[in-house]
């Protein structure tokens, strides 16, 4: 009976927890950066593109080993008995003639193999492997830069909800101070005080409709970013992800300078290392389709068995008998299999390949540094503009107070208040989104050159 108590304790306990509110999980960027990495199915997918890589290069390299060939089956072979002379005779000066009569059937055993390794393949197989780490080289390449892409992808939305959400709690609150205007408008031309006109009330109401707009925008823009960091990070939809930053901050800006950050990319850069690892890929794919022009230098061992019970045995050293005897006998041997014009043809095709990945790497070369001098100026402009809309969005908060105040004391019309309050809402508006820029302009430089972080 205590056992059968403790159970329905412990069944409780478990009912009582699962009916309990699952507790909100609170991440960082870091954090939020760490779990995508972990979570993000292209990447796994990239894994195991490496790894059939790998795989490509262990054939090659087992093409240097032993081979096995054989061939085995049971058949049927015309039944004979006696000896090799005429009439079955066993010995004496004329051979039988009968060799077209079929006096029956027997059954026949056959098997022949060869055992053989490779001696000599001009290169083949070095290329052939030289070629494949290549493509070992390239996936790996690939890999980085899809680590890259789910980076940029999570600070996006990370820095795209905290934006979102700022803007969504500044325009409620200017709701709510446009709100206490209107319906201090509307109390006046109620009571016929003759501080507000009419036109005062619409001009606060149009200004209502805009924040209305925009407030229903960011939410939007919230719940989406949200949603999208949720998948990213593998949380789920479902979950309760909340992130640990009061509010959206610029990042600090990079240190070093533009002539660093070109060359960084093109070392660091995953784009680069693809084309350096296709590059050698190629050549020696080249080289490869060159050597196999030659042939194969190989040893080993080749043998052949034959079994018919129903046949006499021939024992003649000079004569095969290919139902019954065998062999077996070391070997060195050369082996040539080409077709001359398609291999000249496989050479110049990959001849081919190769030049346009040098056309394709001169291009990068060109078009990389381009690229992050591009993003680097983004970048610059955006920290800039972000300091002084921040003065901006301060000198706008005091402009519409000030206003605020002044209409309160029936010094200042509606429609000062209305322009006021909609010059406030768009200077901070676009602080907010200016800093989202920089900091992305900042995640962009930080993929172009091959970092994670």
């Amino acid at each position: 009976m205590i056992r059968n108590a403790l159970t329905r304790t412990l069944l409780a306990a478990g009912v009582l927890l699962a009916a309990l509110p699952a507790q909100a999980e609170t991440i960082n960027l870091q954090q939020a950066v760490e779990m995508s990495l972990a979570a993000d199915p292209r990447i796994k997918e990239r894994e195991q593109v490496i790894e059939a890589a790998r795989g490509m290069l262990q054939e090659v390299q087992g093409n240097a080993g032993w081979r096995m060939s054989a061939n085995a089956f049971v058949g049927l072979a015309p039944k004979v008995e006696g000896g090799f002379y005429q009439n079955g005779a066993y010995s004496g000066t004329t051979p039988r003639t009968d060799g077209d009569e079929i006096n029956g059937v027997s059954d026949w055993t056959h098997l022949d193999f060869a055992l053989i390794k490779p001696l000599f393949t001009f290169g083949k197989i070095e290329h052939y492997g030289e070629a494949a780490q290549g493509n070992i080289d390239l996936k790996r390449s690939e890999l980085k830069q899809t680590r890259g892409d789910t980076v940029y992808d999570t600070k996006r939305a990370y820095f795209g909800y905290l934006t979102a959400r700022d803007i969504r709690v500044f325009l409620e609150d200017m709701q709510g101070r446009l709100n206490w205007a209107i319906e201090s408008v509307e109390r006046n031309l109620e009571e016929e005080t003759g501080e507000s006109r009419q036109s005062d009330l619409y001009a606060l109401q149009t200004a209502k409709g805009m924040l209305a707009k925009y407030v229903h925008q960011s939410r939007a823009v919230e719940k989406i970013s949200l949603d999208g960091l949720k998948v990213l990070t593998g949380a789920g939809l479902k979950s309760d992800l909340t992130v640990a930053d009061a509010r959206i901050e610029p990042v600090a800006f990079p240190q070093l300078e533009l002539a660093e950050f070109q060359s960084r990319a093109l070392l660091e850069r995953p784009e680069m290392q693809q084309l350096e690892a296709g590059l050698r890929a190629r050549r020696a794919l080249v080289a490869a389709k060159k050597a196999d022009r030659m042939p194969d230098v190989y040893a080993g061992v080749i043998g052949q068995f034959n079994y018919a019970s129903q046949r006499e045995r021939l024992d003649n050293p000079y004569l095969n008998d290919p139902f019954n005897g065998g062999g077996l006998t070391p070997v060195v041997g050369v082996k040539w299999d080409s077709v001359f014009g398609a291999t000249s043809a496989r050479v110049n095709q990959a001849q081919a390949e190769l030049e346009a990945l040098n056309h394709k790497k001169a291009f990068a070369v060109a078009g990389i540094p381009f690229e992050v001098g591009e993003a680097y100026a983004n970048a610059r402009a955006n920290h800039d503009s972000q300091r002084d809309l921040a003065e901006g969005a301060a000198a706008a908060r005091r402009w519409m107070v000030a206003s605020l105040a002044d209409f309160s004391a029936g010094l200042e019309s509606a429609d000062k208040v209305a322009d006021a309050i909609r010059n406030y809402a768009l200077a901070q508006t676009e602080y907010l989104r200016t800093i989202n820029d920089y900091n992305m302009n900042v995640a962009q430089l930080a993929r172009l050159t091959g970092e994670l972080r």
